[in-house]
């Protein structure tokens, strides 16, 4: 028999619930104001939602599957959103999504590139740091 879960699993199953909760903000009634923008701050379109499910789903079948894989997504998933975090501070517009691609750098202040960017730097950085750092302690 196995033994069981490890930590760095459980922060998996902890990140995807993490993702699932932001798709499911953007449904519910005043996280939104007037102009359409979670918490003031930056539009969830449908396509932020659909990274924000596949972000849930990749952590929890990463978890779910083996240690291995739980690793893999946290350094490979935190380098990418790290990443995505900060070329939207410099250009007002994210990589995963192709919006700079689509649409070109942002005309967005940069107090709410920042606010609106923290977030995956955030938690992007420590993925990176759980996937590559603290990986030994949190796999036995």
């Amino acid at each position: 028999m196995g033994k069981g879960i490890t930590a760095i699993q459980k922060i998996a199953w902890f990140y995807a619930a993490l993702f699932l909760l932001v798709v499911i903000l953007g449904y519910i009634p005043g996280v939104e104001d007037e102009n359409g923008l979670m918490f003031g701050l930056f539009e969830i379109d449908p396509i932020d939602d659909g990274l924000h499910l596949a972000s849930a789903l990749w952590a929890a079948l990463a978890a779910w599957h083996s240690i291995g894989y739980t690793v893999f997504y946290f350094r490979t998933f935190g380098i990418l959103y790290c990443l995505d975090g900060i070329v939207g501070i410099i250009a007002g517009k994210g990589f995963l999504d192709f919006a700079i691609f689509m649409q070109g750098p942002g005309i967005v202040d940069m107090s709410t590139r920042i606010a609106a960017n923290i977030p995956h730097i955030v938690i992007g950085g420590l993925a990176i740091i759980i996937g590559f750092v603290l990986k030994n302690k949190l796999t036995k």
